[in-house]
């Protein structure tokens, strides 16, 4: 089919284009006509006062498939995805059974290809079963199309193996996905340790629990030569070392999960169990420099994180609950409130969903070159809606944000050439 989008604002940070204008596809892929009365759309969309940009590329969302089907599906959660602005989608290798062997990621093209709403990528186990003590074998799953590797947050006691694991993948040209967060120091903790936990009478998970994890990363990262990416990282502190590593001239990124830059401990008041998070969330402080470490380029991408539970994992007692939240549906109207409060330029924020979370994963996308597969997303910042549970195309309802009035939305999104979003 051949589509033009016509008068939208063109953001593609990837070819540095931030300008009203339009954008063609045929064949299903991007083309660049040399005059615009040269093609003949069979349809076209009016996206004036729109913002038109890449196909918006996700590094963390759990799609609970295979294993947990009765929190949610590839089906379910592809078709959020898509109502979502969100073409590229990164799974983590806490499936059951894990992603290791490399039989397992067999599983996942076929289940995407009948859903058809999103590209689907995986990452490989950093450890056999993320037990934590001897290699997963990295060479076949990257024959099977694994972009990474990652021990899924579930701890790496022995620093030997952790050692030799980043030996290991860099002989594969594989970037290591790390989730820094010292077993010890978190202990049982539920939040941060700060004033509201211990009002609360929650066990804390100290600051330290991710800077001693991002420094010994960091430490290990110089000695192998590895290529390190941090999930999640919720401290300033943290982040300002990350910071150092990188003006050192070390290959390392990180994000950050998009809730991360709105929430802070003070929302836990009230048990409020929609913010039982991993990790948890920071002092005000913490988000002011996580805000900055997005705005300077620091942060690489923000992501959703997306973790749908039952309702059923809610209704237990804070401590008992599961953490996560339901995080794809608010992914653009979180990060576009940023840009509306002025804290980082469109631009970057859009890099931070579409470029630069690609080029982590080494893909050929997050941009609108000629050539380049047709994967669009069109978002209206003006778009006004509420977020409401029963309208929420995820299975998982769990948001500290419902009933939360947004001021932007994603109104059409494109894949491979396709109109996906609004579902037909």
């Amino acid at each position: 089919m051949k589509l033009a989008i016509r008068g939208g604002l063109v953001v593609d940070p990837a070819n540095d284009v931030n300008e009203v204008g339009d954008v063609y596809v045929a064949g299903g892929r991007l083309v660049e006509p040399a005059g615009a009365g040269e093609f003949t759309a069979e349809l076209e969309l009016d996206a004036a006062g729109r913002i038109v940009c890449p196909g918006l590329v996700d590094l963390s969302a759990r799609l609970r498939e295979p294993g947990q089907e009765h929190k949610a599906t590839i089906a379910s959660e592809t078709r959020a995805a898509a109502a979502s602005g969100v073409t590229t989608l990164c799974c983590p290798p806490a499936t059951q059974p894990v992603t290791d062997p490399a039989a397992v990621v067999e599983l996942l093209p076929p289940r995407t290809a009948r859903a058809g709403m999103a590209r689907v990528e995986t990452l490989g186990a950093l450890t056999h079963e993320l037990g934590g003590k001897r290699l997963a074998e990295m060479g076949a799953l990257k024959s099977a199309g694994c972009l990474g590797v990652s021990n899924a947050g579930r701890p790496i006691r022995d620093l030997g193996v952790l050692l030799r694991a980043m030996e290991y993948a860099t002989t594969f040209d594989l970037t290591v996905f790390l989730h820094p967060s010292d077993p010890w120091l978190c202990g049982d903790g539920q939040a941060h340790a700060g004033a509201v936990a211990t009002r609360l009478g929650l066990p804390g998970i100290p600051e330290t629990a991710e800077t001693v994890a991002v420094a010994r990363d960091l430490l290990l990262a110089e000695q192998t030569g590895a290529r390190v990416h941090f999930c999640r990282l919720s401290t300033g502190r943290a982040l300002d070392m990350v910071r150092e590593a990188r003006n050192r001239g070390l290959p390392v990124s990180a994000d950050v999960a998009a809730h991360q830059l709105h929430l802070t401990e003070e929302d836990l008041l009230g048990f409020n169990s929609e913010c039982h998070l991993d990790p948890p969330l920071r002092s005000k402080q913490d988000r002011e420099a996580l805000r900055a470490g997005l705005a300077d380029g620091t942060l690489d991408a923000v992501c959703s994180d997306h973790q749908p539970h039952e309702r059923d994992a809610r209704l237990n007692p804070f401590a008992a609950t599961e953490p996560g939240i339901s995080g794809l549906e608010t992914l653009v109207p979180l990060t576009m409130k940023l840009v509306e409060e002025g804290i980082v330029e469109l631009p970057r924020a859009i890099a931070a969903l579409t470029s630069r979370p690609a080029g982590i994963l080494g893909l050929d996308r997050g941009s609108l070159s000629p050539g380049s597969p047709a994967d669009i997303c069109i978002i209206d910042p003006t778009g006004k809606h509420t977020l409401d549970a029963e309208k929420m195309f995820s299975r998982g309802r769990n948001s500290p944000f419902l009933n939360t009035e947004f001021a932007a939305c994603v109104t059409e999104t494109v894949l491979n050439g396709r109109i996906v979003f609004p579902f037909s």
